[in-house]
């Protein structure tokens, strides 16, 4: 608050003029100040530009604190009428007053958005270390005492008799709480001895309440405080800083001194802590740049549903040229909304006790002094915790479905849209506003209990729907009619049978559209989707507004008929046509109703009298207006269906009327206006400056009357029954605009706030309480009684819309009213009437729009034109009032009941004596100067609203202590009975279960016994009945022809007989073996031995073993034993049994290559014989054999090895080569084991030696990789003493 330009409040202005007040909102508004307090109400200035303040953060950061601790913002008068409903339960009013062009439609749209969208925050207010030792802090009257801001050794002490105000109560003494000085620090250093000394002097008087404001603890001096619990325990909260130097600046709670330059004239009532702003740039300043960033930042992904929350200007593009027209006469015309904002950083502002731009209340101060007196010093911080971190920003979702979403966010859509959709209907362009409401508008928001908004119902009067049919040179007509041409759609456009040219409607003719129409449409027809609106409902009312711009085009031409009497004719009749399709009417019927009076509505040409040309002209604008004006209410109900509550709630009203005009041609319209105006500000000066004056005398309070013009006389000019000017208009007698302006100078000659323009002129003039009006008495009867005539009614009737019928309730046949039709000037009365007695009950917050200059420019001040504003809103009357009065007053019989709680001693029943005593106890008691409150004789006056604040504040802790109470010995009492009931129960019911499993347990254990027996007997025959079937259907499960040793099919066996099934498997393949051998002759016998040993010696040795087993050994491959030859041979060699006999190939030592020959093995010797001659090369005795060779590949090479005797030593071993190889081998070991008794040595490697006679020579075996199909002979080389054979 420190960093604010100007006076921020103009109460604390020194030398109080209206010069210096002008002066000081001057000097704000140069720096985009433009909102200044007085008092609780505020005074608004258009700044005609952007204004980047008014986002989702403003709302939170004036949602938590009082109107007094930020600087003044619209959002701080609408939170106090916000909190003032909660806490009090009284139904509030928010006026916005100021004429056209002050802004007053963009500040109630900050006002409908700060009380939709101030639940979002959480509703923690105090920090977690004050709510800890909340519970101690209102204990006993002693104890609150003890923590006074009052000083026992004060100089100055006003004892103020009961009922009785005495001299020290004036303006000075008044402002002592605004003005004071802060304490020094040995006034803090009392101790809990003094005050209670202090409290008990106090309670000797009787009927004396001491007043002490001399020497007051205000919650400026909290900064000394801190200082001093700093010095020993470091740092307590969080740094001090704005949000943009908030992350990086180190968290030291110092003071900073004030500046050079500042003003003096902050007080303690209003000032802010002198540590309050950022330590690095200043409060107001850097908030505003970081906020004039996230727009930026944040321009280009806005979603669809933040635009719909502004004006149309927010449709804008980015062009300067562009930008220049949406600035359309608003306070500030864009609220943005950053729906992207870091949790953590909302969390962060709203919980810190001493947030950015944030000052610490009397409230916080006293339990805060509390909590440092009694915690111990905490450690020091870790230099990481200073940094602050920001979790990422969650997306807000911008969807306008309906579903899936909460009651509030729902009804927050729908009131924007409704704003945007009544904007489009009830808004248009004048010479002073762009963006001018041509109606006035209640919206009363019902508010539960809880605060959140439940349910809205908007009420509007006097819409000016003369602007339909009578625009004024430089005027538009209604945003709605060029926002339908210019951004419809084609098909649209062709539905409704329009053309996108403005200048083809008369109705606009002489009027501009702007490209902000055609992107505002989108939005427009949006908000029908959100307010729940059925497509044929949104194409129902799209078709009226072009059946009213197709009706204006409607041209009648006079025609003379054959009696001589005048009638006329539609000249375009395709125009006709088309609005009576869009009306689903017949076209002559439509053409009938305008054109023949007293027409029986029928599809006949001849029906009814003819008018003229002008009457037919006349009943076509009467009907566009009506048409317009109904369809308006209907959506404006149709609305309230949607946005209605179910439950009656507390409500609070926003109020935005028509503003103040004075225009070089002045009719009934600005007429009405005017005196609309005047009720207003009549209201506003009854309750605020006459009322309130004439409480403080009847209440006995010393009083210096504060003079004001009151309007009440120009009002009853207007409105007086019988003789008002109202009340002439309705006149029956009157004709003509004549002979009314001569009944209005008949009957208000003589007063003086009426004129008379002359005696040739038509016009009059009023002095209105804003300036003096001239108006015209032209058309004044006409406008004032402007009915649609009741055949019209009946021929629209007669429509197949729907929405159309509703509109004209009056053209059904079956309804027969004969009830006159009321007049515009009995309806203004009426509505007004009505209006003010809604407001009379409510406590009403004003709000005073003022237009700096009339060009609409940004940064110009008028000096006269504000100075003239600021007279007749009678601003300085109320700047004296809240100055030298109370801001707050009380009955006592509520005040007493209301405050009671906060003292031990009239809570919760007071037995000391009369209210008032007890009030004055209460107030004595309070850490809050004593000098702010006054007791009359009925009523508790409170001096400035931050004690208001301050005084709920303590209220709101003590019901939260006394809830925490309740709730514990409600918590208690239940724990003990049920804690009891529980204990008798448990011993009945343990007793019980005890017995009951005792003799459970005996029926369980004999059962058991009884069942275990019985399985036993059970188990014991089903085994025996198991196995004896097991073993009688095993021949019969066995499957046929499962004799051969290769079947292992055997049936399955129960689980307790596998080991006995094992066993007799393996006995039955045994027998099957023993079965299969027996069925063997002695030649098979033979045969299968060598199968046998041939699978011992090259099973997994040698590669080509596979091929062999399924070949059997013959042996005799060549027939030798039938051989004659061969028998004369083997008796002289005696080998007479060949065991195998076959032509091998030899290989040669010396080269390697592969010879033929003859190998005969016999049981007692190896024979080498020629293939021819059967010659014997060749005989080695079988002991002579000691070793056999062979590789592990597919070769069918073996080296049979032969010992070393004479022989051997001569020739060497033998290298074969045949496709017998296994054969041969393995019947060369049977015959060798058979001549010695034991098996020769089977050597099977790659690599191995062999003896050539005197050498010896190592053969190396290496596979070459070739297939089985394309494999060959192998390659065998010599070379030295090596011998390769590649396979």
């Amino acid at each position: 608050m420190e960093q604010e330009i100007g006076t921020w409040d103009s109460v604390l202005l020194e030398n109080l003029s209206e010069d210096s007040f002008i002066n000081n909102i001057h000097q704000r508004y140069k720096r985009d100040h433009i909102y200044t307090y007085i008092g609780t109400s505020v005074v608004a200035l258009n700044p005609y530009h952007h204004i980047s303040e008014h986002s989702l953060d403003n709302v939170r950061n004036y949602g938590d604190k009082g109107i007094f601790q930020l600087p003044p913002h619209i959002y701080g008068l609408t939170n106090l009428a916000y909190q003032s409903l909660k806490d009090h339960s009284e139904d509030q009013c928010v006026l916005l007053t100021g004429e056209s062009g002050a802004g007053k439609t963009e500040t109630f749209k900050m006002i409908v958005n700060f009380l939709t969208h101030i639940q979002d925050r959480p509703l923690c207010h105090t920090p977690n270390i004050l709510r800890k030792q909340s519970s101690t802090s209102s204990a006993s009257g002693v104890a609150v005492h003890a923590h006074r801001r009052a000083s026992s050794s004060c100089s100055g002490t006003a004892n103020f008799i009961i009922c009785k105000n005495r001299a020290e109560n004036t303006p000075a003494a008044a402002m002592a709480r605004r003005q004071s000085p802060s304490p020094g620090p040995s006034q803090r250093s009392r101790t809990r001895d003094e005050s209670i000394e202090r409290q008990s002097r106090r309670n000797m008087r009787e009927k004396i309440v001491d007043f002490d404001f001399s020497h007051h603890k205000s919650s400026e001096n909290i900064s000394t405080l801190i200082e001093a619990h700093a010095a020993s325990s470091h740092h307590l909260h969080p740094t001090k800083s704005c949000f943009k130097h908030q992350q990086t600046q180190a968290c030291i709670a110092t003071a900073t001194p004030p500046q050079k330059g500042a003003t003096s004239n902050t007080s303690p009532k209003y000032a802010m802590l002198s540590y309050g702003g950022c330590r690095q740039c200043g409060h107001s300043k850097c908030i505003r740049a970081q906020s004039l960033e996230k727009e930026e930042c944040g321009a280009g992904t806005e979603s669809p549903m933040l635009l719909l929350r502004g004006s149309n200007s927010r449709l804008s593009s980015t062009t300067t040229a562009h930008q220049s027209n949406l600035n359309r006469g608003s306070c500030s015309n864009l609220v943005r909304q950053h729906s992207t904002e870091s949790q953590p950083e909302r969390d962060r502002d709203r919980h810190s006790l001493m947030g950015s731009t944030q000052r610490i209340s009397l409230y916080d101060a006293h339990k805060l002094s509390k909590v440092l007196g009694e915690l111990p010093p905490p450690p020091p911080p870790h230099p990481s915790s200073v940094s602050v971190s920001v979790s990422p920003t969650p997306s807000a979702s911008s969807s306008l479905h309906r579903r899936h979403k909460s009651p509030t966010q729902r009804l927050r859509e729908c009131v924007t849209c409704a704003d945007v959709f009544l904007e489009a209907m009830g808004n248009a362009c004048t010479l002073k506003n762009n963006n001018s409401s041509r109606y006035g508008k209640l919206f009363d928001i019902e508010i539960d209990f809880r605060g959140d908004p439940m349910g809205v119902h908007i009420t509007h009067y006097m819409l000016e729907k003369t602007r339909i049919t009578d625009t004024i040179i430089g005027e538009r007509n209604f945003h709605i009619f060029y926002q339908l041409l210019l951004g419809a759609d084609l098909q649209l456009l062709k539905s409704l049978k329009l053309y996108r040219n403005v200048e083809k409607y008369e109705l606009l003719r002489n009027t501009t559209a702007m490209e902000e129409d055609r992107l505002n449409f989108h939005y427009t027809k949006r908000s029908l989707d959100v307010l729940g609106l059925s497509c044929d409902e949104t194409s129902s009312i799209f078709r009226v507004i072009a059946v009213v711009l197709k009706l204006g085009n409607f041209i009648f031409v006079p025609v003379t008929n054959i009696d001589g009497t005048e009638g006329c004719q539609v000249s375009n009749v395709y125009e006709v046509q088309e609005t009576a399709q869009l009306l689903n009417l017949e076209a002559q019927v439509l053409i009938n109703c305008l054109t023949r009076a007293n027409s029986t509505n029928s599809s006949q040409e001849d029906v009814g009298s003819e008018m003229d040309a002008r009457q037919a002209a006349n009943n076509r604008n009467t009907l566009c207006r009506t048409l317009y004006s109904r369809l308006f209410t209907w959506l404006v109900n149709k609305i309230n269906e949607t946005l209605k509550s179910t439950q009656r709630e507390k409500n609070l009203a926003l109020l935005d009327f028509y503003g103040f005009e004075v225009l070089d041609h002045n009719s009934f319209e600005q007429f009405a206006i005017n005196y609309s105006a005047e009720k207003i500000h009549q209201n506003f000066l009854f309750h605020l400056l006459r009322s309130e004056q004439e409480l403080y005398i009847r209440e006995g309070l010393e009083w210096s009357r504060i003079d004001y013009f009151d309007n009440e006389s120009i009002c009853e000019l207007i409105d007086k029954p019988s003789y008002g000017i109202l009340s002439l208009i309705n006149e029956a007698h009157l004709s003509s605009n004549e002979a009314l302006l001569l009944r209005v100078q008949q009957c208000c000659a003589g007063h003086p706030n009426f004129m008379t323009s002359g005696s040739n002129s038509m016009c009059f003039q009023i002095r209105h309480f804003a300036n003096v009006v001239n108006y015209s008495i032209h058309r004044f009867l006409e406008k004032n009684s402007d009915v649609l005539p009741k055949y019209i009614s009946a021929a629209c009737y007669q429509s197949k819309l729907s929405l159309v019928q509703s509109l004209f309730p009056e053209g059904n046949p079956r309804r027969q009213t004969s009830k006159k039709p009321s007049t515009l000037s009995s309806n203004i009365r009426t509505q007004l009437q009505t209006l003010l007695a809604i407001v009379k009950h409510r406590r009403s917050h004003y709000v005073f729009c003022i237009k700096p200059n009339e060009g609409k420019q940004p940064h110009q001040f008028d000096l006269a034109l504000v100075q003239h504003q600021v007279r007749y809103m009678s601003l300085m009357p109320l700047v004296h009032l809240c100055r030298t009065g109370h801001c707050y007053h009380l009955l006592h019989v509520k005040f007493f009941h209301r405050y009671k709680l906060l003292n031990s001693l009239t809570w919760p029943h007071f037995h000391g004596g009369s209210q008032v005593e007890g009030i004055a106890l209460i107030i004595r008691n309070l850490p809050l100067p004593s000098a702010e409150f006054t007791i009359g004789t009925k009523n508790v006056f409170v001096r400035s609203p931050r004690t208001v604040y301050e005084l709920e504040q303590f209220r709101r802790l003590r019901i939260g202590e006394l809830a925490v109470l309740i709730q514990k010995m409600f918590r208690m009492y239940h724990a003990r009975k049920r804690y009891l009931r529980m204990r008798h129960s448990q011993m009945v019911i343990s007793s019980a279960w005890r017995t009951w499993r005792a003799r459970e347990e005996y029926r369980s254990l004999k059962y058991k016994r009884q069942v275990k027996w019985a399985i036993e007997v059970i188990a014991r025959y089903y085994r025996q009945w198991k196995i004896r079937q097991f073993l009688l259907t095993i021949p019969l499960r066995l499957p046929p022809n499962t004799l051969s040793p290769l079947s292992t099919e055997w049936p399955a066996a129960p689980g307790f007989l596998a080991d006995a099934s094992r066993h007799l498997r393996s006995i039955y393949h045994r027998w099957k073996c023993y079965i299969y051998r027996n069925s063997f002759d002695q030649t098979a016998r033979n045969r299968m031995r060598e199968k046998v040993t041939a699978s011992i010696i090259f099973k997994d040795r040698k590669a080509s073993y596979a091929r062999s087993v399924g070949h059997p050994f013959v042996g005799d491959y060549v027939r030798l034993r039938h051989n004659q030859q061969w028998k004369k041979i083997c008796a002289e060699t005696n080998d007479q049994y060949v065991v195998f006999a076959d032509i091998i190939n030899k290989i040669a030592r010396s080269s390697g290559k592969f010879v033929p020959i003859l190998l005969v093995l016999s049981t007692s010797s190896l024979l080498l014989l020629d293939q021819r001659t059967l010659q014997i090369k060749y005989r080695v005795p079988a002991s002579e054999i000691y070793r056999m060779s062979l590789s592990p590949y597919l070769d069918d090479i073996a080296v049979f090895h032969v010992k070393a005797s004479e022989f051997g030593r001569k020739k060497g071993d033998f290298v074969f080569q045949t496709g017998h190889v296994i054969e041969i081998v393995t019947k060369m070991f049977l015959v060798i084991q058979n001549a010695t008794g034991k098996p020769p040595e089977i050597h099977i490697s790659t690599e191995f030696e062999a003896n050539f006679g005197q050498q010896t020579v190592i053969f190396s075996f290496k596979y070459g990789g070739m297939s089985d199909l394309a494999q060959g002979p192998p390659k065998v080389t010599r070379k030295a003493n090596r011998m390769e054979i590649i396979v």
